[in-house]
């Protein structure tokens, strides 16, 4: 599924070249995603140029005169250029027609990703106006990780993986931050320490920083605008990695489910 860093690596490939070009035409092929593509997203984005393509959590933000474009690539969503007249594939649902002779490509064979409008500022919309800091952002930091999760009994990966608290740290990333942190993904959020939370979202930024570097992580759907594959996957130190041995002590990595995630850790080194 694309994270973060996915979207992110996504973002910043196409901006240059989607910011200041027209949009022709859009050819729904199927607008049967995780919610209907909504007929006003089509009339709002013909004719017009793209002013800005931002990024709030795993959602993709293109703007234009009228309004913004939210796109979220779901479990196996993708975005692409390609020459105008190339063939489409059963699982390419949209394309962005553009004045220069290329299409932007959505293909999302499960389609449980979301192509909507918003009219209005971004922040008001029901899927973002709930949404925690960026961790980019100098609001995200361990006191305010540290506060919010105060009287809290679920587990502390439960806790980061909620939007409310940052937004778009997705379950791969949240399994490598919580082992560089050293914290246990099962101890209860409450139960963490103020010092432990300022290394966890220090872990947090740094990962994420490495993966956007990288190109981000593929593991079965997600490959960047080009068709190539990110390369974080050869950096994981624990996700997908049960039953083998701990890059630092050596001890067997143990996995379980936790909030409906697959969760792996280290015995040893999470506390």
């Amino acid at each position: 599924m694309p994270e973060l860093p996915e979207v992110e690596t996504t973002r910043r490939e196409l901006e240059p070249r989607l910011v200041g070009r027209r949009v022709d035409r859009v050819l729904v092929r199927n607008p049967r995603l995780r919610w209907p593509i909504p007929p006003e997203l089509v009339s709002r984005l013909e004719g017009r140029r793209i002013l800005r393509l931002g990024r709030r959590a795993k959602y993709l933000l293109a703007s234009n005169a009228a309004g913004t474009a939210l796109i979220h690539l779901g479990m196996s969503g993708s975005l692409r250029l390609v020459a105008m007249g190339e063939e489409a594939g059963p699982h390419d649902h949209v394309d962005w027609h553009l004045e220069d002779g290329q299409a932007l490509r959505y293909r999302d064979p499960r389609r449980f990703g979301t192509m909507l409008w918003c009219d209005g500022p971004t922040d008001r919309h029901p899927l973002l106006s709930r949404l925690g800091p960026e961790p980019f952002s100098d609001s995200f930091h361990g006191n305010w990780l540290y506060e919010r999760s105060r009287g809290r009994r679920a587990a502390v990966k439960s806790f980061l993986m909620d939007g409310r608290t940052v937004a778009g740290v997705g379950n791969i990333y949240a399994n490598e931050a919580l082992f560089h942190a050293g914290i246990h993904p099962a101890r209860p959020a409450g139960r963490v320490a103020r010092a432990r939370y300022h290394r966890l979202a220090c872990a947090v930024r740094r990962i994420l920083t490495h993966s956007i570097g990288s190109g981000g992580t593929s593991l079965r759907d997600y490959v960047r605008t080009d068709g190539e594959p990110g390369r974080y996957q050869g950096r994981l130190l624990v996700y997908d990695r049960a039953g083998e041995a701990c890059v630092r002590c050596r001890a067997a990595l143990r996995g379980r489910t936790i909030g409906q995630r697959s969760t792996v850790w280290c015995p040893l080194c999470q506390r």
